[in-house]
């Protein structure tokens, strides 16, 4: 699924950028999923507090979460260089998603992932 975004994203900003468009384009998926796993983890440490289990302190909680986006982040790059990159393109067929909306998703989840930590 992340994969049509990352395509999309590419193939938008290869016109205009032209070799730039991967980095900007490995920051997006970076960013997505980053995000969406931010604002599942603010979910189920919303839910832990109001069921009153104490899991993880916060510290814990910023600690693991960094360590999870930098293995989002290596696991990305090393996915998203040559050989896999031009099978996905080959594969992919013409999608016309709204070039904002995509970049939204990831403003969105970030935003419920806020609203979520002021839950604790």
């Amino acid at each position: 699924m992340l994969d049509k975004y990352y395509i999309t994203i590419l193939n938008h900003y290869k016109k205009i950028y032209g070799k730039r468009s991967l980095t900007i384009a490995l920051f997006y998926i970076n960013f997505l999923e980053v995000s969406i796993t931010l604002a599942l983890a603010a979910f189920l440490m919303g839910f832990a507090s109001q069921m009153k289990m104490q899991l993880m302190s916060s510290t814990k909680f910023w600690i693991l979460f960094t360590l999870i986006a930098l293995f989002i982040i290596s696991k990305n790059w090393m996915r998203y260089n040559g050989k896999r990159r031009m099978i996905l393109k080959t594969k992919t067929r013409r999608n016309d998603t709204s070039i904002y909306l995509l970049w939204i998703l990831p403003i969105g989840c970030l935003a419920i992932a806020s609203i979520l930590l002021q839950v604790q």
